[in-house]
Formats: C-alpha cells, sequence, structure tokens
C-alpha cells in the first residue's frame, strides 16, 4: 500500500514539474495578448466536452480536446469580427461554454455530475502513468515550439500590424497558440480542475512579470515561481490534507502579494533615496 501511495505522489511531482514550466510560457503570451481570460474561458468549455463525452459514453479526454480545438478557433474568428473589443470573443463563449455544460449535465442525470465534479476540482495525487505521458509530449511540444518561434510570437504579441507587414503568417499562429493554449488545459484539467486552472496558468507569469521587465527573465523566473508554487503547494497538501489544486492556488496567491509588498517597499526606499540626493 506505501509503494503504491509512493508512486502516486512520484507522479504528481513529475506532472507538478511539467506544469510548472509550460505554464509561465503560455501565461506571459496570455497575459500579453490581453486574453488572461481565454484560460478561464476554455476551463469553462472543456466542461462541455467532458459533459458531451460522458453522454455519449466516449473518452472525454478525447472529447474535450476536439471541443477546445473548434472553440479555440472560433475564439479566434470572433476576435478577428470585434478587432476593437477582442474580449467579447471570451465573454460569449465562456458563457456558451458554460451553458452547454450544464445542459448536457442535466441531458444525463444518472452519474454524470460525480464524474462532472472530478473534473472542476481535479486531482493531481490521483494522476496515473497514461496523464503523465500525455504531460511530457506537451511539454516537448510547448518548449520546442517556444524556443523556434520566440521572436516571432514575440512581435505577434506586441504589433500584429507589424507581424502581418512583416510577411509572418497572423492568423494561422494566432490560431495554432489558442489551439496549443485549449489542449493545455484539456490535458491539465483532470489534474488540477477546471476552476482553478487557469490560476495556475496565470499566475507564476503575473509574479514575474512584477520582478523583472525582460521577456526572457519573466519566463525563466516564472518558471521557478511554477516550480516552487506547484512543490510547496504539493507538498502543503499531502501534510494538511487539503485539496492539492486549491492548496496550490494559495500558495500561489501568497507568494503574489508577496512580491508585491517587497517590490513597494523596495521602490520607496528608491525614492526616499533620491529624494536625498
Amino acid at each position: 500500500m506505501e509503494m503504491f501511495f509512493y508512486g502516486f505522489m512520484q507522479r504528481a511531482f513529475q506532472a507538478s514539474f511539467l506544469i510548472a514550466v509550460i505554464a509561465p510560457i503560455l501565461g506571459l503570451f496570455l497575459i500579453l495578448r490581453r486574453q488572461s481570460l481565454m484560460a478561464d474561458t476554455l476551463s469553462h468549455i472543456s466542461l462541455a466536452g467532458i459533459a458531451l463525452g460522458l453522454l455519449l459514453n466516449v473518452n472525454p479526454t478525447l472529447m474535450t480536446l476536439v471541443v477546445v480545438v473548434i472553440a479555440a478557433v472560433s475564439i479566434d474568428y470572433i476576435r478577428m469580427l470585434y478587432k476593437s473589443y477582442s474580449e467579447i470573443s471570451i465573454a460569449i463563449l465562456m458563457s456558451a461554454g458554460m451553458a452547454i455544460a450544464l445542459v448536457l449535465m442535466s441531458l444525463n442525470e444518472g452519474g454524470t455530475n460525480t464524474s462532472i465534479q472530478q473534473y472542476l476540482f481535479g486531482s493531481i495525487v490521483t494522476i496515473n502513468l497514461a496523464q503523465v505521458q500525455l504531460l511530457f509530449f506537451l511539454f516537448l511540444l510547448v518548449v520546442g515550439l517556444f524556443l523556434v518561434f520566440r521572436k516571432p510570437m514575440y512581435v505577434l504579441t506586441f504589433d500584429e500590424d507589424t507581424a502581418y507587414t512583416a510577411g509572418l503568417p497572423v492568423k494561422l499562429m494566432s490560431i495554432v497558440f489558442n489551439v496549443i493554449t485549449g489542449v493545455t488545459i484539456a490535458v491539465i484539467m483532470p489534474i488540477v480542475g477546471a476552476l482553478l486552472v487557469s490560476a495556475i496558468i496565470i499566475l507564476p507569469a503575473a509574479i514575474a512579470m512584477r520582478l523583472s521587465k525582460s521577456f526572457n527573465l519573466v519566463i525563466l523566473i516564472g518558471i521557478l515561481v511554477g516550480l516552487v508554487g506547484m512543490f510547496t503547494g504539493l507538498t502543503a497538501s499531502y501534510q494538511f490534507g487539503t485539496p492539492p489544486g486549491a492548496t496550490i492556488t494559495l500558495v500561489f496567491i501568497v507568494i503574489f502579494i508577496i512580491t508585491t509588498i517587497v517590490k513597494k517597499l523596495v521602490n520607496q526606499s528608491k525614492y526616499k533615496k533620491n529624494q536625498r540626493t
């Protein structure tokens, strides 16, 4: 029994490491593209995919992947319709995803609600080998694409018009980024839960942005923050018997508060020093 539990915890830490590297990369681009809520939107839409899979007796994860890919393409299409109000696409699909999920759950009340709750809250300590392998493949994909397309994505993120003038396939790059983000959320969601997946993706990058203005350094700091937050949260969850996803999120919140306070104190100290000189 002890060896069985040890295997679960080992896989949980492996998954934590992979998520800690993936999250800041996607999170930073989402923040810079003013799409921080897209992770939350895709997690809501993922619930619709889960509910549909359970209703049709199809693998929920596979169905979710199909649904989030369609949703990711739709987000970019609606965003192009409202160029000056890109957040409209997120608002529309977030409400649509939740509405569809609720309707599908009501159509199959014989067990679907229980299964849906597992995806709502997730459980990183019950992760299986197949999920770790899927996360590892996603890790290789995200890191590989980031290393190859870092500069084009940087240009696209800050100025789409310049990217278009430079001959970059703006629309294709945007769609591919949305799809990868959607697939990442679909894979991570059963582990950390739909309610908290967006926080775990966004918070490490948001914290790193408080500590540095350099793009590459923000990524590195974000990964470091992600590792500290994931491992600390997972350990605290084991020690105190609290939900892993919620505990990890609270650790990130504490780190964010501490960095904000320290940053403010440092800035005040610099200001006073400049006043004296």
